[in-house]
């Protein structure tokens, strides 16, 4: 069933992977640029705090990929799904793969100063860049699986029920 677009021809799609790639390298590009012209040993330790929150946002993300999926699908046992919820899980994944495209940039940026640099507080700070990298990215790649996981299946052709334009009698 494809959708026509509203009258001033605005309609939300799936997010394009082409945004989510040009954000994580202009944010990576802007870390690069923020931290080289930045004296780095007078910055305090890099916090492992938003890595454990792109972490659990991950996770979370990714369950409510399967428990929609599977409300949607009407699997046994499984209350049907809300719509509303649905819409906002929508949102949230469009806007999660955003935030997480620019954290994965900003953090892979980041990293790759800190493994140019031979200092020890580079150094120290590696482990929770690298881990920022990973964490943004399974929050990208959690927010892809909701926003799939949120379509509605398309339906066989024997199954099509007929909308009111089908059934009514007349000329068309």
């Amino acid at each position: 069933m494809t959708q026509s677009p509203s009258p001033d021809g605005s309609r939300m799609g799936p997010t394009r992977i082409s945004t989510l790639v040009v954000a994580a390298l202009a944010a990576a590009a802007a870390a690069w640029l923020l931290i080289s012209s930045l004296y780095y040993n007078r910055l305090p330790p890099l916090p492992w705090l938003p890595v454990v929150t792109l972490a659990g946002l991950a996770v979370l993300e990714a369950y409510a990929a399967v428990n929609t999926r599977g409300r949607i699908d009407r699997r046994p046992g499984r209350e049907p799904v809300n719509p509303l919820m649905v819409a906002r899980f929508v949102v949230l994944a469009k806007a999660s793969a955003l935030v997480g495209a620019i954290f994965t940039g900003f953090y892979a940026g980041l990293t790759g100063w800190l493994f140019v640099q031979t200092t020890q507080a580079a150094a120290d700070d590696r482990p929770a860049g690298v881990a920022g990298v990973v964490a943004a990215a399974a929050l990208v790649a959690a927010a892809l699986w909701l926003e799939r996981s949120c379509r509605v299946p398309e339906r066989p052709e024997d199954e099509h029920e007929p909308d009111d334009w089908e059934s009514r009698p007349g000329r068309r």
